[in-house]
């Protein structure tokens, strides 16, 4: 009888089939070489086309929206992924008292450090928008998101003239029993200052469910799932990733993924 998998080796096990995956997606440049023995080297060379998706986008301006779809077109159930509920007794206490206790916090190099209640959050202008949701795994699913502009959030934090990026930290871990595995994410001020860039708290019309981020996420809709970072509690500017995780920006890019998730 085989023994279970531990959920620990999962993940790593899943992380280098992604790897492997990006070495395949790497084309013509690895033909012919072995993907999974080569995906450092395939992580690389997507690494060398990122600055070009990014200058692509950059060129387009904040202007440039990602599309937007038809009320018809929403997925009946939005299709979860990565964690579904966030380890350990804190968040449990969170979720049973409907988060009143929960603050999000916006800090770093801002002029104006705030604290925030959902109550309070879900006071601010609001902006609905019906996306598609294009996860690296291969699958896509279209919702529909309520929440505040990240633009507006910073304006009232006032970040300092210093500040180049956004840094997500999240109530999750990937890997249950691994402190260290707490998820982060991160974008540029021309990405958090988008339009479409908001911090949702509805999914298709209801209170965002804890399998998809509850109490708050962030949508990024011009970048791909794994920039889309659940379960946020604090915001942080900074002028660079040197003091955060492993100094790439985020959790999944710490294991060789892009910074730059563009699509």
């Amino acid at each position: 009888m085989n023994k279970p998998v531990p959920r620990f080796q999962q993940r790593r096990e899943r992380r280098q089939f992604f790897r492997a995956g990006l070495g395949l997606a790497a084309g013509g440049a690895l033909a012919g070489c072995d993907a999974i023995s080569h995906s450092d080297m395939a992580v690389e060379v997507l690494r060398s086309a990122e600055g070009l998706s990014e200058s692509v986008h950059r060129l387009l301006g904040r202007r440039a929206m990602a599309q937007e779809f038809a009320p018809a077109d929403i997925a009946p159930v939005f299709r979860p992924n990565g964690t579904t509920m966030p380890p350990g007794p804190d968040y449990a206490a969170m979720v049973a008292d409907g988060f009143a206790k929960w603050r999000l916090k916006v800090d770093g190099l801002v002029r104006q450090p705030q604290a925030w209640s959902l109550e309070q959050l879900r006071a601010m202008p609001a902006r609905t928008q019906i996306t598609r949701h294009d996860c690296v795994e291969g699958w896509s699913c279209i919702g529909q998101w309520t929440g505040v502009r990240l633009s507006h959030v910073l304006r009232l934090a006032q970040p300092a003239p210093t500040a180049k990026f956004v840094v997500f930290h999240c109530l999750d871990r990937m890997e249950a029993a691994d402190p260290a595995s707490v998820y982060y994410e991160s974008i540029d001020m021309d990405d958090a200052l988008h339009e479409q860039t908001i911090l949702a708290w509805d999914l298709n019309g209801r209170p965002l469910p804890v399998a998809n981020g509850a109490p708050l996420r962030a949508r990024i809709e011009r970048q791909l799932g794994y920039k889309q970072p659940k379960y946020v509690h604090r915001i942080e500017l900074v002028a660079n990733f040197a003091a955060i995780g492993g100094g790439l920006g985020g959790y999944w890019e710490d294991q060789g993924y892009n910074w730059y998730g563009g699509i």
